[in-house]
């Protein structure tokens, strides 16, 4: 589950900045700066994806505990076979100005995704972003003013 940390003081909506990374010829991807446990991070956006998930070679720059717990289902997506895949709390994730705590997210091995990354010149990324936290925000994506918009309830 998600809990804010702090009440907002009666915004109706939250804009959080999108990077378009360009994927060669072939498509984008959209990139959030978000923190994690106070520490910058680079999310990409997927609304594709059921979970959000971080990466368990980069999740040691955010998280001291190593005693993931091991997650009973196996995960697919993300141009992979199924996969064992971890759970891990991230005590607090800021988004713009939006803070959650306690939220769990998935950990998966993710460096098919950064080694793609850096054949064609990006930077690796942290995670992804997906929809249990996109539903959750009532998360609107505009991709001409280049913003995601967070709706609160």
């Amino acid at each position: 589950m998600l809990y804010f940390i702090r009440k907002m003081k009666r915004k109706k909506k939250i804009i959080i900045p999108l990077k378009i990374l360009k994927i060669e010829n072939d498509g984008l991807h959209l990139l959030i700066k978000v923190k994690i446990n106070n520490k910058a991070a680079k999310l990409i956006v997927d609304t594709g994806a059921s979970r959000s998930v971080l990466d368990k070679t980069r999740i040691k720059a955010f998280v001291k505990e190593k005693n993931f717990k091991k997650h009973h289902a196996l995960s697919t997506g993300l141009g992979t076979s199924d996969m064992e895949s971890h759970i891990v709390e991230i005590k607090k994730l800021q988004m713009g100005e939006w803070k959650f705590k306690n939220i769990h997210w998935v950990l998966l091995d993710l460096s098919h995704v950064n080694n793609s990354y850096s054949r064609i010149g990006l930077k690796k990324i942290d995670g992804v972003l997906g929809g249990d936290i996109l539903m959750a925000c009532n998360a609107i994506i505009n991709y001409r003013k280049k913003e995601m918009i967070f709706k609160l309830n």
